[in-house]
């Protein structure tokens, strides 16, 4: 029997009565699956439900097989060992009492068929870059990317019919990525990754697009999904173009035969206060003019309706997964690395850092101060525009400023082109790869940078400096939320989730700032940087 995965009429909630899924159908045969979706529309719950770590609400969930289940966040006991941690210390412990020559029956049974044990569980570890762990190592020995591998490995060894993975890649660098990489493409059951690694997504043999409870199917990998949402796309956005003309055309009609229903009445009043025809003739005349114009009115209203309802369905058609996916690995700084040293620092217009300020690690520092404190002045400092009056500021990684003005840009180059400047050695497929993560995709990634709304902007310079080569490990901000929608301002808050690196940002916009989980709050006040904290700021007094 070939193993497969069946959900029914699935439906779940969460306990304050939020619904994730009302009466989903899907099934998923032998093959990888990349399964996607903005974030909060379900996959992780989906897995969860087919693991059995929720219960659904109503519906079934039928596997035909064993379920192996990867969380996207992966704790290991540190006081187990290895050959525990993988699930197989009692059959080794059973093995290697029947060496020693105890035939007791119990560990024959605990140790069925599986004479192989040790070498396949030690294979296994070689296959993910995890055999120099060895069986007897304590897991509390192993870092956070290993405790993922392991955890997979124990999986493997399980062999489970139906693999599971939740934001796999997390916590793993390059090379494990590649062991990792190299396990899903063997994978011979049924197998459904959740996941922002592209590379990881497109091994995959199919992708199910979760959105609005309902999942679409699309054969290939993520690549080919992304080509096929392109045009899919671009025909919905033709579709409301033509259902906007037809909705204006229909206004113009109806407001037309108001005009000529008006004119009608007025003639047909103006017979009537003349008396030219006999007051019985123009009774029946009054009548049938009403009649005529009300079925009139009533036709062209029906049409503007009908006209309203097409334009709401294409309108439909047309996604605003308005949010940034992007990982920026080569972005991350190690806690305690210097990056940032300003030494007896004054700057033009008077303001100065008394003695040294050090900036180390993936530290997030929020400056703030009123307006003219010399924020912006001190950014463009430090980013090298502005020489200080006296003193150092010394940057000890990469940096990348955006400034107010959004100035980074070149009005006359692409979105493409604009970000290639900053990464010339980016071919130009890997170039809109990394665009389509902010929004820009197909053709909007050839709009002029002149041509772009004041939220598109933003987005593109965010773009260009983000997606830098070499990549920026301190990023300075100076004011990004000005002139921005709510819908801007999440994308930005996202976006800097994915940053690893340290972080300046200049705002008077608190949430925003809170939502950065800033680690350090400078005030610059009366010409001085002082350290502050968020209470002060929220209460003055």
């Amino acid at each position: 029997m070939s193993s497969s995965l069946t959900v029914t009429s699935l439906s779940f909630s969460w306990p304050d009565g939020t619904p994730v899924f009302d009466g989903l159908d899907a099934a998923f045969g032998p093959g990888r699956t990349g399964l996607v979706g903005t974030n909060g529309s379900g996959k992780s719950t989906l897995l969860k439900l087919v693991a059995g770590e929720l219960t659904p609400t109503d519906g079934a969930v039928r596997v035909a097989g064993e379920v192996g289940y990867l969380p996207q966040n992966v704790t290991l006991d540190t006081a187990l060992r290895v050959d525990e941690a993988l699930g197989i210390a009692a059959k080794r412990a059973a093995l290697h009492a029947i060496e020693a020559g105890d035939a007791a029956e119990e560990h024959f049974e605990a140790l069925g068929d599986d004479w192989d044990v040790e070498e396949r569980a030690l294979a296994t570890l070689g296959e993910l870059g995890l055999g120099h762990l060895g069986l007897d190592r304590s897991v509390g020995e192993v870092s956070g990317g290993e405790s993922v591998l392991l955890r997979l490995a124990a999986l493997l060894l399980g062999r489970p019919e139906v693999l599971l993975l939740d934001e796999p890649t997390n916590n793993l660098d390059l090379y494990a990525r590649r062991r990792l990489y190299a396990a899903v493409t063997s994978w011979p059951g049924v197998l459904i990754v959740v996941s922002h690694d592209r590379e990881l997504l497109d091994l995959v043999d199919q992708i199910a697009d979760l959105r609005a409870g309902e999942i679409t199917w699309y054969g290939g990998n993520f690549t080919a999904y992304e080509e096929a949402l392109a045009v899919e796309q671009e025909a919905a956005e033709r579709m409301v173009r033509v259902a906007e003309a037809d909705l204006r055309k229909q206004k113009r009609e109806l407001a037309d035969a108001q005009v000529k229903l008006a004119r009608r009445k007025r003639y047909g009043q103006k017979m009537w206060d003349s008396k030219r025809e006999p007051k019985i003739v123009m009774g029946a005349r009054k009548r049938a003019a009403q009649e005529s114009a009300g079925k009139h009115r009533i036709m062209h209203e029906e049409k503007l309706a009908e006209a309203r309802e097409r334009l709401d369905e294409a309108v439909e058609a047309v996604r605003d997964d308005d949010e940034i996916r992007v990982d920026l690995p080569y972005t991350a700084v190690p806690p305690g690395r210097d990056v940032l040293t300003l030494r007896e620092l004054e700057l033009t217009y008077g303001a100065r850092v008394e003695g040294a300020f050090e900036l180390r690690g993936p530290e997030r520092v929020a400056l703030v101060g009123r307006n003219g404190a010399g924020k912006t002045t001190l950014l463009r400092t430090i980013a090298g525009e502005l020489e200080p009056v006296a003193g150092e500021a010394r940057a000890h990684v990469p940096l990348r400023f955006l400034p107010q003005r959004l100035d980074v840009l070149d009005e006359e180059l692409t979105v493409a082109e604009n970000v290639a400047r900053f990464a010339p050695d980016a071919t130009n497929n890997r170039v809109r790869a990394r665009l389509a993560r902010f929004l820009f995709r197909g053709a909007h990634a050839d709009q002029k940078a002149g041509t772009l709304s004041g939220g598109e902007r933003f987005r593109a310079a965010l773009a260009a400096l983000m997606l830098a080569e070499p990549a920026p490990q301190l990023l300075l901000l100076d004011e990004p939320t000005n002139n921005l929608d709510m819908a801007s301002v999440r994308q930005l808050t996202t976006a800097l989730e994915s940053y690893e690196g340290a972080l300046v940002v200049a705002s008077h916009d608190l949430p925003f700032l809170q939502s950065l989980g800033i680690t350090r709050w400078l005030l610059l006040e009366e010409g001085e940087l002082k350290e502050t904290g968020l209470q002060a700021l929220e209460d003055p007094a």
